[in-house]
């Protein structure tokens, strides 16, 4: 099993990224995927999630109307387009595939908003 998170980096105030996580080793589809993200000092954050079959996204408060979960089952990869990006949104961010039977994480790829 292996999730490789790609797309982070450093970006000024108001720029945009788009994350992108990679799985393998494992039936993709059958998952609910999620972005939490892991700034210093603080606990893990759920950001956005989104239903196996894509229908259904949730965003954290924080991202609403910045933020877009989407997924793309034939290609095995979750996205998260961050458009609007604050210095607050400085932190790891971490993709996850999730059934009530398992949890995967990836490495995590580090995003930093800052001029």
């Amino acid at each position: 099993v292996q999730l490789a998170e790609s797309g982070g980096g450093l970006v000024q105030p108001g720029g945009s990224l788009r994350l992108s996580c990679a799985a393998q080793g494992f039936t993709f589809s059958r998952y609910v995927m999620k972005w939490y993200r892991q700034a210093p000092g603080k606990e893990r954050e759920l950001v956005a999630s989104i239903g196996v079959v894509g229908g259904s996204t949730n965003h954290a408060d924080s991202v609403k109307g910045r933020f877009t979960i989407s997924r793309d089952n034939a290609k095995n990869t979750v996205y998260l387009q961050m458009n609007s990006l604050k210095p607050e949104d400085t932190a790891v961010y971490f993709c996850n595939a999730f059934t009530f039977l398992h949890s995967y994480w990836g490495q995590g790829i580090q995003v930093t908003v800052s001029s």
